[in-house]
Parts: C-alpha cells; structure tokens; sequence
C-alpha cells in the first residue's frame, strides 16, 4: 500500500461514510425527494411538495391595479380624442392594454424588458406624433401613455403610490381648461413672481440658514429670522388666496384666523401691510387682525390641555372671556356693511411684501433681543418677569414653559394664571407696536382697542374665577 506524506491511503472500503452508506436501506426517488436540499450554509430546506397551488393573490392584485389605472386615464382620453381623422392616438383600450404591458413586462423580465417595452412604445408614439404634428402639435396623450407604461410597472411594488399618481394624471387630464384659464387670465405676472421667491426662500433658503444661536446674549437666530420671514410671506400668500375666492369681507378674516394659529402677531402685521396698500378696506382688515386672536386664545387652551386637563379649571374663565370680546369686537368692525371698500372690485397685485415682511421680522428680532438684554442684566428673577420678557415675542412658548413648570411641580395649579396673563398682556402690547408699524395710525386705531379689550377681558375672568 502507497504512502502519501506519512499517512496510509484509506480504501473505498474502509470510509465510514461507505460504511453508513451501506448499513442504510436503500430508498426510492420519491423519498430522496422528501428529504429535501441543503443550502449553502449546510442547512436544511424543505422542498415545496410537486403540484401544489402558487399563491398568486399578489399578482392578480397588482394586474388589477395597473388595469385600473389605464382605464380610468383612458377613459379620460377616450372622452377628448375626437372622430375621423382628426381623433388622437390612443384611447381607452390603448391606455388599458399599455398599464398590462408595463406590469407584466416588470414581472417577467424586470427592469430590463420593462426598458426595452418603454423604447417600444416611445418609438410608436414618435412616430404618431410625426404624422398627426399638422393636425394636433400637442403631446398631452403621447406623455400619459408613457407614463402609464411606467404606473404598471409599479403596481408590482407600490400599487398605493401608482394609484395615487394615476388619479393625479386623470385630474389633470381633466381639468386642462380650468388649468389653462388659470394659467392665462387669472394668474397675474406679480402672483407668478411672488410665488417662486416664496419657493425659493421657504425651500432653498430656509433649509441652509444655521440654527444656532449667534450675537450678543445669543439672541439671534438665523433660522428663526428666515422662519418668520417665510411665515410672513405665506400668510400674506393665504390672505390673498381668500381674498381672491371669498371676495375683501370674508376672505381676510378666515384666512387671518387659519394664520393666527401659526402666529397672531405675524398675521397681524400681514394685515397692516394690506391695509396700507388698501386703506379703503382698513376696518375689515383691522377685524380680521384681532379676530386671529381667537386662534392664540384657542392654542393656549389646547397647550394646556395637552400637559394637564386639570391645568384648564384656572383659566377656563379667562379664555372664555377673552375669546367672547374678540369676537363681539371684530363683529362691529365687520357690522354694519361698509358703504364702500369691501364690496369695490379686487385690484389684482402681488401676493405679499418682501420688503415689508423683513422690517416686520427685524423688529420681532429686535424685540426678542431686548428681551435676552433684559434677562442677562437683571437675571432670573422669578416666573413673572421671565414670561413678561418672553411674551414679547411669543405667548405659545410662555404658555408651555408655565404648564411645564406647574406640571413638574414646581409652580401650584392655581398659581399659573398670574404668570400666564402677564406673558398674554406683554404679547398683546407687542401686536400693538406691530400693527402701529406695519399699517400705521389709522389701522392701529382699530387693533389697539381691540388688544385692550382682550386683556381686561381676560383679567376680569380670572377676578370672577
């Protein structure tokens, strides 16, 4: 017998794994099968039994997603691709037969069929859009059918997100006149302009501003300067929204009272901007001012009852009578109806003022600045004069610090009203500064008394608690 590097060679024989081989009872093809494989980690895998039922629930799903999908832009297309000659290129069965197409080409030969298919069909409706160019120059139904192509394709994966799409590419489809007429005589080039530097500076600008404290006191805040100019901007943007829709009456005081709940104070300063540019309408405009009191009133209620329910019994009465004088305020502002103003045509313009906004966001940043001013001289000197220095700026944040404090602990249930009227009372005398600023005496006039009455009104609740 040879050896090889010392060792004796073992026979076939003599393996132990012939050994167990031949000690096992032979078995049938169809028992080996059930054994089942091994994979490549050594472990078992149970194969699946032969004939047995696949589960395509999934796939049926996903064809009947991309199905609907195409008829319903097909249907749409169907309804507007003419007669004779002159009729378009594809209809319902050709969007409905593209979704299958770009479903089951995903399917079968992924992304690389689905290519191929895609260069197909973009070829065919070159080629449709050559020969009809005299006729119809437009490429409205050629982009859809390749968009459907695509919406099949991800019915396989996404079928929420491809029916979403499809439903937004019918609403366009259907609403092309509306667009059209939108587009053409009801956007104003100064809305067009004002709306991309309200894009840029909200989606360019603002995200690249540092947040971080910066300055004396580290009172500064870039990201918070930009914050609020693009809050300005935008509630201006609202209230002309409303206003072209609603007409001058209406439209400013709802759109004042969905901007309120953002910031009072900006949407205050947004309606002194309108009401310098439009004096006629400064009565309704002051009464969409205060009425966006009602959102800081309802915001403070809502802060507190989120921290505690029971945080509301000591202020139920205030709130109440803060609320009511507003309202009843702003509603003899707004009654009787104005001789004339609100009811003259609407002058189309620009949606807000930039420059305007950035002098109201310098002057809160300046407030604020005073304030921290105010902290690092004198120092911590007890909850009242940190939530009369803070309400300068901002009631929401008061209101939370306060309701955090008597939620740890620190300050009794019943002691919260104080500290809390006084951050409202230096919050209402900054709207006051604000609306003297942005819309000047006579605005001012209308907002001031209005300010006034809030605060007593609130006062006088906590008195009668």
């Amino acid at each position: 017998m040879r050896r090889i590097s010392g060792r004796p060679a073992r026979t076939g024989g003599d393996s132990p794994v012939n050994q167990r081989d031949a000690s096992r009872p032979p078995q049938s093809g169809k028992g080996r099968a059930r054994r089942g494989r091994r994979n490549h980690h050594g472990q078992g895998c149970e194969a699946q039994p032969y004939g047995a039922p696949m589960n395509t629930s999934l796939g049926l799903t996903g064809a009947a997603v991309a199905l609907g999908i195409g008829l319903l832009i097909g249907l749409e297309r169907e309804r507007h691709k003419g007669r004779g000659d002159s009729r378009t290129c594809a209809g319902l069965r050709t969007f409905a037969i593209t979704a299958l197409l770009g479903y089951v080409a995903m399917q079968v030969g992924g992304s690389l069929l689905l290519g191929v298919m895609a260069i197909c069909v973009a070829l065919l409706v070159t080629v449709v859009y050559w020969r009809s160019l005299n006729s119809d120059p437009g490429v409205t139904s050629e982009v859809a059918l390749l968009t459907v192509l695509l919406l099949g394709a991800m019915c396989g994966t996404a079928p929420e997100l491809a029916i979403a799409i499809g439903v937004v590419v019918a609403g366009l489809l259907a609403y092309r006149q509306k667009l059209h007429h939108f587009a053409r005589s009801q956007l104003s080039e100064a809305e067009m302009r004002d709306g991309l530097v309200l894009l840029i500076a909200a989606l360019v600008v603002l995200p690249l501003a540092p947040d971080r404290y910066i300055g004396p006191y580290a009172a500064i805040n870039l990201r918070t300067i930009c914050t609020l100019t693009v809050l300005l901007m935008t509630v201006g943007a609202i209230g002309h929204i409303a206003v072209r829709t609603l007409g001058r009456r209406y439209g400013y005081v709802i759109s004042a009272i969905a901007s309120g709940f953002a910031s009072s104070t900006v949407t205050i300063a947004s309606m002194g901007h309108i009401a310098a540019t439009e004096p006629d309408n400064v009565k309704v405009l002051g009464a969409a001012a205060l009425f966006s009191n009602l959102a800081t009133v309802t915001q403070v209620g809502l802060i507190l009852g989120t921290v505690d329910i029971g945080l509301l019994r000591p202020m139920w009465w205030p709130l109440l009578g803060g609320a009511t004088a507003t309202a009843l305020y702003g509603l003899c502002l707004m009654f009787p109806r104005p001789a004339r103003g609100a009811n003259q045509p609407i002058k189309v313009g620009g949606a807000f003022n930039l420059k305007l906004a950035l002098i109201v966001t310098l002057a809160m940043t300046g407030i604020t600045f005073l304030s921290s001013a105010m902290l690092d001289r004198f120092g911590e000197v007890g909850v009242m004069v940190t939530a009369t220095l803070s309400g300068f700026a901002d009631a929401h944040s008061s209101t939370a610090s306060i309701a955090s404090l008597a939620k740890s602990g620190q300050l009794p249930f019943d002691a919260i009203a104080g500290p809390m009227l006084i951050a409202i009372s230096s919050n209402s005398l900054s709207k006051c500064l604000v609306a003297w600023i942005s819309g000047g005496h006579r605005f001012a006039a209308y907002v001031i008394p209005g300010q006034i009455l809030l605060t007593l009104a609130m006062w006088a609740g906590t008195w009668a608690q």
